[in-house]
C-alpha cells in the first residue's frame, strides 16, 4: 500500500512512518517543521525519512495513486489560550480543511488523529465515544472543530474518514513539553521539574508503539465514520508516574510545585470496548515498561556525548 503520513517529523509520525515502510508499505512523509518546538529534534526524529516540507494550510497534498492518508499534522499543547490561538485554527483547522478536500475529491480514505481534549472535563469516567464533548482549553476546540468537519466533508463529499481519539501518548521521542518528558529530562540532567496543580491529576497513559499499532488497525480494518478511543489500559496520576520514575532511574526528583494551569483537564479515563470489539486492539505496554522504555532511551541521549 501507499500512505501519507501528515506530521511525520513528530513524535508519532515519525514512528508511524517508520513502523509502515518496516511493513513493506510505502510512504510519502510530509511535515512543516514548525517552531512549536526545537525543530533540530523533528530533523532528528526523521533522520531515517524523506520528509517533504508542505505546509497543510497553503497546500493541497498530492494524492495520486495513495491508498490512505494517516493525518497526524497539526498544533499541539492544551496551554493554548492567547495569541497562539491563531496558530491552532491555521495549523489545526485550516490545514485539516485542505487534507480532507483533497481526499475526498481523490477518494482517499483519512484516518485522523484527534484528542481526548475533546472530552474535556468529561460527563463520565472511563469516557466512552458517545460521551458529549465539551473541551476545556482551545486545542481541544479546534481538535472537535476538525473532527466535525471530517464529518461534514464525509456528509457532502462521500470522504472516507475515521476518528482515533488519543489519550496521552508517550515513550521515545515524547515532545519535549510534555509532562513526562519534562519530568525523565529533569532527572536525567540533575535539573527540577515544576508540577502544575497538585499533581493529583491523572490520566490513561498509551505507549506509543501500541498506538500506532491502534491506528494502522483502523486505517486497515475501521468502519467508515467510526470514532475510535485509543487510550492505554492503566490510569495513573502525576505523582504515581514521579514515584515509578523516581524508582526506575534510582533518583530523585527536584519538584517545584506550581498552581495548576488553564486548559488542563483533571482526568482522563479511557473506554476503549469499541475499538477492542471492532478491530481487536488493546494495549499490551504496561505502564512500568513504557516508562522503562522512555528512561532508558532520553537517558541514553543525555549521556550520549
Amino acid at each position: 500500500m501507499k500512505y501519507v503520513v501528515t506530521g511525520a517529523a513528530g513524535f508519532i509520525g515519525s514512528q508511524l512512518a517508520e513502523r509502515l515502510l518496516e511493513a513493506g508499505h510505502e510512504v510519502a512523509a510530509v511535515d512543516c517543521f514548525t517552531d512549536y518546538y526545537d525543530p533540530a529534534l523533528k530533523e532528528e526524529n526523521a533522520a531515517d525519512l524523506d520528509v517533504a516540507r508542505i505546509d497543510l494550510a497553503e497546500t493541497d497534498l498530492e494524492l495520486d495513486g495513495v491508498d490512505g492518508v494517516f493525518h497526524l499534522a497539526g498544533q499541539p499543547g492544551v496551554r493554548s489560550f492567547g495569541d497562539v490561538f491563531e496558530d491552532y485554527v491555521r495549523r489545526n483547522l485550516l490545514a485539516s480543511r485542505r487534507v480532507f478536500e483533497a481526499a475526498a475529491a481523490a477518494g482517499v480514505r483519512v484516518a485522523f488523529a484527534s484528542s481526548s481534549s475533546i472530552y474535556g472535563d468529561a460527563e463520565a469516567y472511563p469516557t466512552s465515544e458517545d460521551a458529549e464533548p465539551r473541551p476545556i482549553s482551545p486545542y481541544g476546540i479546534t481538535k472537535l472543530g476538525c473532527e466535525q468537519l471530517a464529518y461534514a466533508y464525509a456528509q457532502g463529499f462521500g470522504l472516507d474518514v475515521l476518528v482515533l481519539r488519543y489519550f496521552t501518548f508517550y515513550g521515545p521521542r515524547q515532545r519535549p513539553d510534555m509532562a513526562l518528558a519534562r519530568i525523565v529530562d529533569a532527572l536525567a540532567r540533575g535539573a527540577s521539574f515544576e508540577l502544575y496543580g497538585d499533581g493529583l491529576q491523572s490520566r490513561s497513559f498509551t505507549y506509543v508503539a501500541d498506538g500506532i499499532e491502534a491506528t494502522i488497525a483502523a486505517m486497515q480494518r475501521g468502519a467508515p465514520g467510526a470514532v475510535y478511543n485509543v487510550g492505554g489500559g492503566e490510569e495513573a496520576t502525576m505523582r504515581d508516574v514521579i514515584a515509578t520514575l523516581e524508582r526506575v532511574s534510582g533518583r530523585t526528583l527536584d519538584l517545584v510545585e506550581r498552581p495548576a494551569a488553564a486548559g488542563d483537564v483533571r482526568r482522563t479515563s479511557a473506554d476503549a470496548t469499541r475499538i477492542e470489539r471492532d478491530l481487536g486492539w488493546g494495549p499490551t505496554t504496561s505502564l512500568d515498561d513504557g516508562l522503562q522504555g522512555q528512561w532508558d532511551w532520553a537517558s541514553a541521549r543525555v549521556a550520549a556525548p
